[in-house]
């Protein structure tokens, strides 16, 4: 029994010295997106996200709003990138963006290759099937996907 006491308080002891902050982002991308830009994918799937005057105009939408209600909060100026799933999972994955959105659910099939949020809301597809919708983000980016998944979760939407 000492033996586990001795190497419990050895533990604690080493962990106390610790100063890393937990959640933590291995390519610091919260501290690079506060008070800079956020790079965010933006795949047409109205009513969440819509390019009503095609790749050059400004996107629309649910989800849209959303993005720019967080940006604001994090004092980050939204630099929009149009593009198909497929394309912008991969700029995702490629650190050439920080979020992707598009009316995705927490079925989708990105699922293995990128973060995807708690789900923020649910609504009920053709089928009468409950969906509930998520956002994307880098893999291990886990300060900036908290504080994401913070500001959905306290938009009161409903889950």
């Amino acid at each position: 029994m000492t033996r586990k006491f001795a190497l419990a308080a050895a533990v604690l002891t080493a962990l106390g010295g610790c100063t890393a902050t937990i959640p933590t982002d291995p390519d610091g991308m919260l501290d690079r997106v506060t008070g800079g830009a956020l790079r965010v994918g933006v795949s047409p799937n109205p009513p969440w996200t819509d390019l009503p005057d095609g790749p050059d105009g400004d996107p629309a939408g649910t989800e849209v709003e959303l993005v720019e209600e967080f940006a604001r909060e994090v004092d980050a100026e939204v630099v929009w990138v149009p593009g198909g799933e497929e394309d912008l999972v991969g700029q995702l994955e490629h650190d050439e963006l920080d979020l992707v959105i598009g009316g995705l659910t927490a079925r989708s099939p990105w699922s293995s290759k990128v973060a995807l949020t708690y789900r923020y809301t649910a609504t009920t597809d053709a089928h009468g099937e409950k969906e509930l919708h998520v956002m994307a983000v880098p893999m291990g980016e886990n300060a900036f996907l908290v504080e994401l998944e913070r500001f959905l979760l306290d938009q009161d939407l409903p889950v």
